[in-house]
């Protein structure tokens, strides 16, 4: 067989190594901050970029993203973890092109799993990550372990900020927990439901006021989302903004924040494919119950 030229080599080689997908984590510390509208709404505006994109409905206690799409899945984690089904059959397909991961009741479950069930679980994320670009994970409000084990297990953790007291106190309240206690360094930025991008830019400035003076991180401001009444208007349809209006304030500010981040590099970690995350995932829950116990 003839070699293969330099050039031709890399070429095989790089179609060899599994493409990097942008693992992103939507927190918030607060309830009631459109977390959930930004997560499905920025996953649409990445397919429109032409990215395959997923999202994990993360929040195991009052999941939503069914609802405000208006859904039914049949099937959800718990399936999978149970071995009834498989993760490629749980997948839900969304509005726009978006593929859905539904909840599982609870994830507890996670710290009983055996090895082999383990090594399954993350072979499945393994074998499904080369159909995904970017994986997009909603996480519930507040902070409990949940929350904190999927957040550090994003590449990427981006906190949704509004103009009220409690948001910020407790948007920062999470950085804080993260940074001191398990040593996450950058996060992204989000203003949500704010008059216009001037009051966006001064609720970063306050939120960075206080994380400079007391914490050792960085803080990214990706944007802010302008309060709109066409996006209560597709919550009211059970429809995405970005699909019902594609022409009204927030989707275009849903679609810049998507080409933005779009353009940022994917961080480079070990792994750094989906079953990274989960096996990632596994380890912070099982280290939890051995704590415990």
């Amino acid at each position: 067989m003839q070699a293969l030229r330099g050039d031709q080599a890399e070429g095989a080689r790089r179609m060899m190594q599994p493409k990097p997908v942008r693992v992103l984590a939507i927190a918030s510390g607060k309830g009631g901050v459109g977390k959930t509208n930004i997560s499905v709404n920025l996953g649409i505006a990445f397919t429109e970029l032409g990215r395959q994109v997923a999202l994990m409905d993360a929040d195991m206690g009052l999941a939503n993203i069914d609802v405000l799409l208006g859904l039914q899945p049949i099937f959800n984690l718990s399936h999978m973890l149970s071995g009834e089904r498989t993760l490629a059959e749980i997948i839900v397909r969304g509005p726009g092109g978006l593929s859905i991961v539904p909840a599982a009741s609870g994830m507890q479950r996670m710290s009983e799993l055996s090895a082999a069930e383990q090594a399954g679980i993350i072979r499945a994320f393994g074998e499904i990550d080369q159909e995904f670009d970017v994986f997009i994970v909603d996480t519930a409000a507040g902070i409990s372990s949940g929350v904190v084990n999927f957040a550090r297990a994003c590449q990427n953790v981006a906190i949704i900020v509004c103009d009220e007291p409690t948001s910020l106190t407790d948007a920062y309240a999470f950085i804080k927990l993260l940074n001191r206690d398990y040593g996450v360094y950058g996060f992204q930025i989000i203003a949500n439901m704010v008059a216009d991008a001037r009051q966006g830019q001064a609720l970063f400035n306050k939120l960075c006021k206080v994380a400079d003076r007391y914490l050792e991180v960085a803080l990214n401001y990706l944007g802010a989302i302008p309060q709109d009444d066409d996006l209560r208007k597709a919550v009211q349809r059970q429809a995405p903004v970005i699909l019902a209006y594609p022409q009204s304030k927030s989707a275009r500010a849903f679609k810049e924040m998507a080409r933005n981040m779009d353009a940022m590099p994917i961080a480079a970690r070990v792994g750094g494919q989906l079953e990274f995350f989960v096996e990632r995932m596994i380890s912070y829950s099982n280290s939890r119950i051995a704590a415990i116990a």
